[in-house]
This record gives structure tokens, C-alpha cells and sequence, in this order.
């Protein structure tokens, strides 16, 4: 794999600053942000003072931990604008999430917002070893989703090319690979397997395309799943991070040249890490609930909103700013299954260690009898699928399930191409379950 690894001088000077520096900004910039909110956003300033506390009461980053939280609730409570800070006419962009449970979340952008929003993006791209003047298949969905917007925007400021295919059609985007040669994509990681399935189908060798580096998000996905697309392309895959609530794709980047976790880009985005079930912050390297507060966000800001993601705050090493463990399970992802917690990517681990197993897989959840139980339905590959060696291998990962995580898994192993595919976000879990009455 190429060196991509940016110069010192191709940085933005806060992402080399130090500590000291970093948190007086963010000290400044969180007494606006907390202010803005109070100030502008009815629920708010019901909510805090519900909490009997005030912006006033903000004196030292600490100090942040008094404040509620906010939830994702909050925002369908509010549907669709009764967060914004700003009048309507002064967003300029909306997104949207669809609502699983009834009303979408909605977002809105300044015409700040939207030009910071860029530069983080940029910043993330810069991080992972794109340059300006190369070129970037966008594969992220289009449309309300922050995704596909939110990298083009990013590319285009950091002055690359970018080709905006979005998701779908696989065929046709490794035509464009292959005819456009560009040097970095931007997609889910579940879909890039859709793509190198379909360079293996047209007879091609992915290690001869032009592609460089893969900046991967939108999904959990584990260094397993790293260290087969690296070698299947012989190109560096890193990892993204955001959300729409703070902002989109851009909040968190990995560098290319430590792939160590992603630095928090904490001059906009400030970073704490809770217990999930009690609400207290936990020390820094302890693992628990990533939560946000937005710093310098005009629109819609957001005050310690909790986004369900599982990691640890680890110190800088690329950057001065702190780094996020990579996402590998969300408290809403967590299978509770018979008492034990069991997160999808800790199934896909097992699956990516089996060779004779396809990367693609599903969960169901059922009942047998009165216990839930799991089934693992996986595929095997090409060169390992007849019928000894898949019941091999269907016993291979049915131990390695339950010597990880202490609980028995039906494995189904079927033939190569019976797992639906992805064409944006992988679902992993099925739960077919009665509804408890």
C-alpha cells in the first residue's frame, strides 16, 4: 500500500495545538453553544431549568456534566422544527432520518453550519491520505441521509474530484472504478464487499485498481473486516464517524498513518463518555456511551446528546485532539439473549476468522419454546461449498459463538449469494420474536 501519510504543513494548526489550547477553545466555544440553546430553543430552557441550571453555571469543561441530557426522543417530540435556534428561513439545508417508530428525526443547517460541516469533511479526508486535484467515488446514499451530501460537500472543498454515484447498481460502479480510476471511495463497508464480489464476477483483480484508500462509515464494522478489504484491494480502509443529530459524516476520523482510533475533531465536537446505566461520566479509557456536545453549531445545537454508540475516549497520537475507540456496538444494537450481551460485530469477528465463510451474514432472533434463542445464517464461499464443508464450518462458528460469548447459536450455512445484499446500511438483526402482550 501507498504512503499516504499528510504532511505536517498540509494541517489545520488546532489539529497539532495543544491541550491547553484545545480546551480553552472549547471552553469559550461551550458557553456559546450552551447559551445559544438556552436562549433559542424552548425545550431547552425548560429542560434546564427543570435541572435548576443556567449557561451562568457553566465555568470549566466539567462543569457541562450538570447540564440533562438530550435524547433522540427529544427530537421526535419536537418534530419537525421545534429545535432549530434560528428562524426557518435561515436553514438552508435540511436532513431526515427515517423514524422505525413513527416520526422521522429532522436536522437543519446554517449556511455556517453547512461550511463547517465541509471542512470537517475535508479535514477527515485530508486525514485519511486524499489529496487535492484526486479523485473520490462517492457511494454514500443521496437524499435525506446526511451521508452522500455531507462527503460531497467535504470533497469538494478539500478541491478533489468527486463522483457522485451514490449506492446501488454495483455493476455499474466498478465500471466507473475501473473507467474513471479514482484514487479514494467513500462508502458503507457492507456495500464494499458488494463491490468486490462484483470485481470477482467480472473476472477482475481488485489489487489492480486504482484505488488507494477507503474512507468506511455509517455502520460498525471491526478490524477483521479492515484487514480483508485492505488485502483484497491492497489499499488502506479507515474509519469515519458522525451522526446526524451532530452533524453527519466528519465528526471523527481515523488518520491513515496510525489507523489507532479516530480523532474527535474537538474544536467543533466536544466528547464525553457515561455510564449507560447510570448517567455519570466515567474517566477517560473507560469504556461506556459516547456522548456530544456541539460546539459552534447555529442551527440546531445539541447539548450532551447521547448517541448510543459504545466506545472510550483514548489520548491523541496523530493529533493533539482525543481519539474514539472504534464503534464496534450500540446499546440499541446490544442482543440480550438468555441474560448475556451479545453485539453483531462480535458474530462477525468469528465469521471473518473461518476462511471458508463469506463476510455476509444475518442474525434472527426467535423463540423456542419459552427461550429466545439465535440463528446465524452465513454463507459459504465459493471454494467451500459443498455440503462437508459447510457443516464443517457450520460447527467451527457455532464453538467459536459460544467459547466467545458463552451462549449456543443455530448456524445455517447456506450457498454463496443467499444473504440479502447490502445497498447502503447492513441490517444485521432480524428479530422474529412474538411481540410481548
Amino acid at each position: 500500500m501507498k504512503d499516504l501519510t499528510p504532511k505536517k504543513s498540509e494541517l489545520a494548526p488546532i489539529e497539532i495545538a495543544s491541550r491547553d489550547e484545545i480546551s480553552a477553545l472549547q471552553l469559550e466555544r461551550m458557553k456559546w453553544s450552551v447559551r445559544h440553546a438556552y436562549d433559542n430553543v424552548p425545550m431547552y430552557r425548560k429542560r434546564f431549568d427543570e435541572h435548576g441550571v443556567h449557561p451562568d453555571d457553566l465555568k470549566s469543561l466539567k462543569d457541562l456534566a450538570k447540564f440533562p441530557f438530550t435524547v433522540k426522543t427529544d427530537l421526535r417530540d419536537n418534530y419537525p422544527f421545534g429545535l432549530f435556534a434560528v428562524p426557518r428561513e435561515q436553514i438552508m439545508r435540511l436532513h431526515a432520518s427515517s423514524g422505525t417508530t413513527g416520526k422521522a428525526t429532522v436536522v437543519g443547517y446554517t449556511k455556517k453550519d453547512i461550511d463547517i460541516f465541509a471542512d470537517m469533511v475535508a479535514r477527515s479526508l485530508r486525514a485519511a491520505g486524499v489529496r487535492p486535484g484526486e479523485m473520490v467515488h462517492n457511494a454514500y446514499g443521496y437524499g435525506l441521509f446526511t451521508g452522500g451530501l455531507g462527503a460531497h460537500y467535504g470533497i469538494e472543498r478539500l478541491g478533489a474530484t468527486v463522483v457522485p454515484v451514490s449506492g446501488g447498481m454495483t455493476a455499474r460502479q466498478v465500471t466507473l472504478i475501473n473507467d474513471f480510476k479514482p484514487e479514494a471511495i467513500m462508502v458503507t463497508p457492507s456495500y464494499m464487499l458488494n463491490i468486490l464480489e462484483q470485481f470477482h464476477k467480472e473476472g477482475l483483480d481488485p489489487r489492480a485498481s486504482s484505488l488507494q484508500v477507503g474512507i468506511f462509515g455509517a455502520e460498525p464494522w471491526t478490524n477483521a473486516m479492515r484487514q480483508e478489504i485492505e488485502q483484497a484491494f491492497d489499499m488502506h480502509a479507515v474509519d469515519i464517524y458522525g451522526l446526524s443529530e451532530i452533524m453527519g459524516p466528519g465528526v471523527a476520523s481515523e488518520c491513515v498513518e496510525t489507523k489507532d482510533g479516530l480523532h474527535i475533531w474537538e474544536d467543533h465536537f466536544y466528547p464525553e463518555i457515561i455510564n449507560p446505566e447510570t448517567g455519570e461520566p466515567v474517566e477517560d479509557g473507560e469504556m461506556g456511551e459516547l456522548v456530544f456536545t456541539t460546539l459552534t453549531k447555529e442551527g440546531m445545537p445539541m447539548i450532551r446528546y447521547r448517541t448510543r454508540d459504545l466506545s472510550r475516549l483514548l489520548p491523541g497520537t496523530a493529533r493533539s485532539m482525543r481519539r474514539m475507540e472504534k464503534i464496534t456496538g450500540r446499546t440499541d444494537d446490544m442482543i440480550i439473549l438468555r441474560g448475556v450481551n451479545v453485539f453483531p460485530t462480535q458474530i462477525e469477528e468469528q465469521i471473518l476468522a473461518i476462511k471458508e465463510l463469506s463476510a455476509h451474514f444475518q442474525i434472527e432472533l426467535y423463540r423456542s419454546g419459552r427461550m429466545d434463542a439465535m440463528r446465524v445464517h452465513v454463507e459459504a464461499t465459493r471454494d467451500a461449498a459443498d455440503d462437508a464443508s459447510r457443516e464443517v464450518a457450520a460447527k467451527t462458528l457455532a464453538k467459536s459463538i459460544k467459547d466467545l460469548v458463552g451462549v449456543s447459536a443455530d448456524v445455517v450455512v447456506g450457498s454463496p449469494d443467499t444473504i440479502a445484499r447490502s445497498q447502503g446500511k447492513a441490517i444485521r438483526v432480524v428479530d422474529n420474536r412474538p411481540a410481548e402482550r
